[in-house]
Formats: structure tokens, sequence, C-alpha cells
């Protein structure tokens, strides 16, 4: 080859060389700026209930916030598996984020298990969003780190009441050797046996059989959850009890939310926010509406009196002492009982 051909052999060489090193380049900027993010969104409640209302709210101020860059797929009613599958399905990254009760999450994060202390929570919602929503709130979020979440906020199912075929409660007493279904933690199967009861965990999707064949004879879940899955055709007695709240915690899979861009995880923020309001909203609009129809349908309703849940509340003391008992979670759990005492007087 002359020297001449073996000089343009050289620089075509060069030049092509230099072009697949500034297309590299370019490939890796360009396009990721524009690579759209695709949010998977689980949560277990019907698309008519109050939940799913801010599920879409959260799809409608991501989308429109990021300009397109994000599509967020909801996946309702449990499509994506049981309450704990749905968890460690965000845990291991194959669910972005999911909204779930806070008992479920519990035993993957131990110190989450607050939420659902019996007679924690005052009757009076806007002091339980006030604490919630406020500094200790967001401190219990951070705890979920340890599992590899990122807690995002609280969205309040309402509060929980008891249901039971044939026994009417007014004391724990009543309790005695009632088959109540719980889900699978720790800290209900304990509050349970502490007021005398027989908890059996079952799956959410097996409840209203449970109940219908008698596999258990109770149960606790809010007003809307009874009423959408009609668990009031199969009890007799609705307990209006105030002893705890369904406290759905939506999460995200920590590695995944780390690596967004910062003003993607802003907007993922923001949109949780619109979403938990606009839930909240919904449940306050419909509850009583929901609890009329209960009471239409001929079953037993019936209101705890402030003395009847004095002896619930006291009987309860020992579940928080013996079941929130670690270094963190002793001195964490007065801090939250003094912001629960501020806001109620507020």
């Amino acid at each position: 080859m002359s020297t001449n051909k073996r000089r343009i052999s050289l620089l075509l060489v060069l030049v092509l060389g230099l072009s697949m090193i500034l297309t590299a380049c370019g490939g890796s900027s360009t396009p990721a700026a524009k690579e759209e993010i695709v949010i998977k969104f689980s949560h277990n409640q019907p698309t008519t209930s109050p939940e799913h209302v801010g599920a879409e709210k959260f799809k409608e101020v991501a989308e429109a916030k990021s300009d397109g860059r994000v599509k967020v797929e909801i996946y309702p009613a449990g499509q994506m598996g049981s309450l704990r599958e749905q968890v460690e399905g965000v845990q291991i990254g194959t669910i972005n984020i999911s909204m779930q009760p806070s008992a479920v999450i519990s035993p993957f994060v131990d110190d989450i298990k607050v939420c659902d202390l019996p007679y924690i929570w005052p009757s009076d919602r806007e002091a339980t969003y006030e604490v919630l929503d406020g500094e200790v709130g967001k401190e219990l979020l951070g705890r979920l780190d340890q599992g590899g979440f990122h807690g995002l906020g609280y969205w309040f199912g309402g509060y929980k009441l008891f249901t039971t075929k044939n026994t009417p409660i007014n004391s724990p007493s009543d309790f005695r050797g009632v088959k109540m279904r719980v889900m699978e933690a720790p800290i209900l199967i304990s509050q349970y046996k502490a007021w005398n009861a027989n908890p059996i965990p079952l799956a959410y999707a097996e409840l209203y059989n449970g109940l219908q064949q008698g596999i258990v004879e109770g149960q606790e879940n809010p007003l809307q959850t009874i009423y959408l899955n009609n668990y009031h055709e199969v009890q007799d007695y609705i307990i209006k009890s105030y002893h705890g709240v369904m406290m759905y915690v939506m999460i995200a899979n920590k590695g995944w939310y780390d690596g967004l861009p910062a003003d993607i995880q802003a907007i993922i923020n923001e949109a949780e926010y619109e979403g938990r309001v606009a839930a909240r909203k919904a449940l306050g609009e419909t509850e009583s509406d929901y609890e009329e129809k209960i009471k239409a349908s001929g079953v037993n309703f019936y209101e705890l009196t402030p003395a009847e849940i004095e002896v619930f509340t006291e009987a309860s003391k020992p579940v928080h002492e013996e079941h929130y008992s670690g270094e963190w979670q002793k001195e964490f759990i007065q801090r939250l009982y003094k912001a629960i005492d501020d806001a109620v007087k507020n």
C-alpha cells in the first residue's frame, strides 16, 4: 500500500473513531434526559375506594408536572399479589411504589408497628393528621429505610371497627374465644390475645369467604372496607370502637427512588401529597354514606360509650409496654404520646 493510501486509511479510522466517541457521549446524556420513567403503583382497594381516588390524583399530578417524563401505571385491588407480596415487591424492586397497611409493613420494619398499637390514636382525625404530617410522623417514615423502603406519606383509611357473628362486643371480656381475623402482623395478634379473643391470620382476599364459612367469626376494618367488600352481609354486629386506624403507608423502593433525578423526586413528593389530600377528602365525603347504608342493611350497629372505651384502653396498655420496648422505640413513643396530646388540645 502506498504512503498516501496509508495516510488516508489512518485518517478514516481516526474520523470514524472520533464519530463513535461523540455519538456515545451524546447517547449518554440526551436520550437519558428524555427517557420515560414508568412507575408501577400498586394498592389493595377497589377502584371505587377513596384510596384509588388518591392514586388517580397521584398519577394526574406526576404525569402533568413532569411534562410526560413520568408515566404512572396503577394496579388496584391486589392485582400485584397479596398484601405481603406487594410489600416484598417494593423491597426487591419489581414494584416501584405501593400503598400498604402499616401492619403488613411492620414485619419488614419493626418500628412502624407503633401505628397499630390499640387505642394510641385520638378519635379526632384532624389531630391524627397533624401528628402524622408533622415532625414525629416524618421521623417514623425515615425508619422505613431500614427495610429498603423510602417512606412517602400516610394515607389514612379510617378508624377500624369490630364486626362479629352472633357476639355483641362491649368489653374485652366479650371477645373470649371469638375467632377474630387479623392481618399477618404480630402486633394485631397480641392485641386480640390481650382482649381474650382467638386471633387468626387470614389473607385479605379470603376474608369474605372466611366469614361466610365460619373459619373466622369476626374481623376489624374501617367503614369503607366493610361496606365495599360487603362484610356486613355475613356479620351480625358492627361495633364502632375507635380502637385503631387503618394506616396505609405509601412506600417506594429506596434504591429506585434514590436513583431518580432530584426534580423527579420532587414531583413524586408533590404528587404523593396531592394524592394523600384527595384520598382523605374522598374518605370524609363518603364515610357517613357508608355508615348509613350499613345501618340500613339491618345489621346491629353500635358505638362504644366513653366508659367502655376507657376499659378497652386500660386493657391495651400492656400491649404498648410489651411490644414497643426497643431502646429507640421507648423514647420515640413518649414523644408520640406528647405530640398526640398537644394536637388534641390545639
